[in-house]
């Protein structure tokens, strides 16, 4: 069998209900490579008027990975970066040791209907870079390289495949494709980092036989060589990379190997020691739920 596990999603409204599909972390496999977290948004309508912001709000201990397929979100953070984020380009977040950020609808897109549709991922900093230097790093769709093949063409986002590598930077063995497969077309997929899994966006996909069902990611047994394949077309994703190199704890925003590293990121948020958002006043409230650990003392 090439499928080690299969996930399924549970729904989770970010607020303002705007729901996305979250698909990591799950109860079999806390991450797949440094992937921790996988939010799939929409595709979500929204009428004139309505509001799906994410108000500000803190990190630690990751990176933010954001890739819309349609819409547009208005990045703004602590560093006084403001980034549109559109189709097809690729939003790297250090969080590191800290940092705030909200997701809003940019302006001009607030009188009209408009779709949103996109994901989210949450990659664990290694233990080493835990506490480094929040960044933001955008690279528009044009830098992206494309490999077009026999029944379809892959978008290498993140690390390295069909001698294309990308330019987003990484701290370590990180891979993600967005991988189109045209009806009735089959693919190999070799040499695939230590941990990987697929995640249909649309279409039917199949891994060596066994159908994935929607919204199901399919995490692949190490070092197995799969034949994917699709007979209405597919659109999917691939993400992997090499193994956490330990356990993460993670409670609301925040992503740490050490208990007491969240617990002091908690408590800063709660005092306002965290840098604002340059010209928001608005924050998202700590959680009343105190993490895991603390409930069970």
């Amino acid at each position: 069998m090439a499928i080690a596990y299969l996930f399924k999603p549970h729904d989770k409204d970010l607020g303002g209900g705007f729901k996305v599909r979250r698909i990591l972390p799950a109860a079999a496999k806390q991450a797949v490579g440094p992937f921790l977290f996988f939010d799939h948004m929409g595709p979500v309508d929204a009428e004139p008027g309505t509001v799906h912001d994410v108000r500000p709000h803190p990190h630690i201990g990751l990176a933010t990975v954001t890739y819309l397929f349609e819409g547009a979100i208005m990045h703004r953070d602590s560093l006084g970066t403001e980034q549109r984020i559109e189709p097809g380009a690729i939003n790297w977040m250090t969080a590191g040791s800290g940092i705030v950020h909200s997701e809003r609808t940019p302006d001009d897109l607030k009188s009209q209907q408009r779709r949103t549709h996109g994901l989210q991922l949450w990659a664990a900093l290694p233990r080493e870079h835990e506490e480094t230097a929040p960044d933001f790093s955008h690279t528009p769709a044009s830098a992206i390289p494309e490999v077009e093949f026999d029944g379809g063409m892959l978008r290498v986002l993140v690390g390295s495949a069909h001698g294309q590598t990308s330019p987003v930077p990484t701290f370590g063995e990180t891979l993600y494709l967005d991988v189109h497969l045209e009806p009735g077309r089959l693919m190999a997929l070799n040499d695939l980092p230590e941990e990987a899994a697929l995640y249909p966006i649309s279409g039917d996909l199949v891994i060596d036989g066994e159908e994935v069902p929607a919204y199901t990611m399919a995490m692949l047994e190490p070092g197995v060589p799969v034949r994917v394949e699709s007979q209405a077309g597919t659109r999917f994703v691939v993400i992997g990379g090499a193994a956490l190199d330990g356990r993460r704890f993670i409670y609301w925003n925040f992503v740490s190997s050490s208990q007491e590293r969240i617990e002091q990121a908690a408590s800063d948020w709660e005092q306002e020691r965290f840098r604002p958002v340059p010209g928001d006043s608005e924050r998202i409230p700590l959680p009343a739920t105190p993490p895991s650990w603390k409930r069970r003392e």
